[in-house]
């Protein structure tokens, strides 16, 4: 005889309470975020007891079930779980993360990169027009993102690239997307339009502070100011038409923790007015570069707590958080590009990675790109960044956070560590969906 059906919470559930006397409800297998007001609340949590219900009688109970945070006692979760990791290993999906150069123009004191190489080589750029154009006729996906040194280095091969990769797409009829980390010193007004032509229109910039602070931070290779031109093509930029995703990330460590409050102010008068512009903020590591030794960085437990501390200030400020925050949350969002089997680093001279941090490790270097568009590839080395995450971990695979990282938020720290790496997101969840709800009211 079946068992009755009964209608329970959800595993993948995480609840936090509004400052208007609200809940925001969240829900990680669907990345459903649902705010019930002070009225609702009571029906809400009533509903979502463990001992569930029999019938789906009210309207909140509806929307609950339809928001899929009450799931009929007949589902197997666990089993959704695993048949969503199985979506990584999508074969009409492709991600190249690009070097166009290796050069960059600073020198930031906690960066981990030696800038062995230049400008990316032709038979590098013939190799990948080649692969692109082969792979696209099985592709409903290609995502590009331009990464460095400093991309803006090599606008040209940006260019010569992205005409290349939107035409194979138009072709075929592949959904492109591209986004590109700058330090912002060449991001004028006209180089943002020349983007934008191109479909990149998702960018990250690094301000770390006012004025000094910053300079001290992120100086030209020579020694030289940055800020001040910086800030100069920023505002410049909010004259440009269009959509696009502009995230303002802030690094932060002991030597620059007093000083953010004033950097949020001045983000504030500055860029408030566009929502175009998003703030994230977080640590900085060491992640191998020289001055490892001498970074004052914070304890993981002060990390946790500034980042969400300095957010919540941005929010209520008026200045908006980063979309890619929300974005984290969705089902598989914090799985990093490393763990995904289908995304490489292709560096200037066609040597191929997973990882962006750890270039010199030699379970880095996964294979090698020829300007035929031939990929040689180490399987052994792939298997070691894709497949250490919930496949391994019990403690992953009965997280309600599962379906969003997977146990490989980060597959280097596991790797150096041992440990879990949890997202800052899941460590916090409860002032993550807070902040999410204020956001919104903006």
């Amino acid at each position: 005889m079946q068992n009755k059906n009964t209608y329970v919470p959800s595993r993948f559930n995480a609840l936090s309470h509004t400052e208007d006397h609200g809940v925001v409800l969240y829900n990680s297998y669907n990345g459903a975020i649902v705010h019930f007001s002070e009225a609702e609340k009571e029906a809400v949590l009533s509903s979502l007891k463990r001992t569930g219900t029999d019938h789906l009688e009210s309207e909140i109970k509806q929307d609950l079930y339809e928001n899929g945070f009450l799931v009929s006692n007949q589902v197997d979760e666990k089993r959704r779980a695993q048949f969503l990791h199985q979506s990584l290993h999508r074969t009409d999906v492709m991600h190249l993360v690009l070097l166009p150069t290796e050069a960059c123009n600073f020198r930031c004191t906690y960066c981990y990169e030696t800038f062995p190489r230049g400008k990316m080589n032709p038979e590098t750029i013939r190799g990948l027009k080649a692969l692109v154009k082969e792979k696209a006729t099985n592709l409903s996906h290609l995502n590009i993102s331009w990464f460095g040194g400093e991309p803006l280095l090599a606008l040209d091969v940006i260019e010569e690239l992205s005409v290349s990769f939107l035409a194979a797409a138009k072709e075929n009829k592949i959904d492109y997307s591209s986004d590109l980390v700058t330090n912002g010193y060449f991001l004028t007004k006209e180089v943002l339009q020349q983007l934008l032509s191109w479909e990149i229109r998702q960018l990250m910039v690094t301000i770390d502070g006012i004025g000094e602070i910053h300079d001290n931070r992120r100086h030209l290779a020579g020694g030289g100011k940055t800020f001040d031109r910086i800030i100069e093509n920023l505002q410049a930029i909010k004259e440009v038409e269009g959509e696009y995703d502009l995230t303002i990330r802030v690094n932060f460590d002991e030597s620059n923790l007093e000083e953010t409050s004033q950097l949020i102010d001045f983000l504030k008068v500055n860029f408030a007015d566009d929502k175009r512009f998003g703030v994230l903020f977080r640590p900085v590591g060491r992640w191998g570069g020289e001055n490892d030794d001498e970074l004052p960085v914070c304890s993981q437990v002060q990390s946790n707590r500034k980042i969400w501390e300095f957010t919540n200030e941005s929010v209520v400020q008026g200045m908006g958080m980063a979309t890619m925050i929300a974005g984290s949350l969705m089902p598989t969002g914090s799985v990093c590009y490393a763990a995904k089997p289908h995304s490489l680093v292709v560096g200037a001279n066609g040597q191929l990675y997973k990882c962006t941090i750890s270039f010199d490790e030699e379970v880095n270097k996964v294979g090698t790109i020829d300007g035929n568009g031939h990929l040689e590839l180490d399987f052994d080395k792939i298997a070691a960044w894709t497949t250490s995450g919930e496949e391994t971990d019990a403690v992953c695979q009965s997280c309600f956070y599962r379906p969003v990282c997977q146990g490989n938020h980060c597959p280097l720290y596991r790797m150096r560590t041992g440990e879990r790496p949890c997202p800052y997101e899941k460590r916090s969840i409860k002032k993550v969906l807070n902040l999410i709800w204020k956001n919104s009211l903006q």
